[in-house]
């Protein structure tokens, strides 16, 4: 009787056991799409940077244009 009962344990143990697996590897695929997602974040963020910065450039080089004009026609 012992016998059966101490199966019966160890074959809860083992189908827990086996469910534990498996969430694990559902938790491991979804924490790999975050890190992916964040990955796709941080790219997308620093070409938003990088065109801000070209963005300046450019304002800057027409303000130094502008600057240029008015002196050449005694405006400023």
């Amino acid at each position: 009787m012992s016998e059966n009962l101490m199966l019966e344990h160890v074959k809860r143990i083992q189908a827990e056991l086996s469910a534990a697996r498996d969430r694990d590897v559902e938790i491991m695929s979804r924490l790999a799409n975050i890190e992916e997602g964040i990955a796709r974040i941080a790219r997308n963020e620093s070409g938003n940077y990088s065109e801000i910065v070209h963005d300046r450039h450019v304002v800057d080089r027409l303000k130094e244009r502008i600057d240029r004009i008015e002196r050449r026609l005694e405006l400023s």
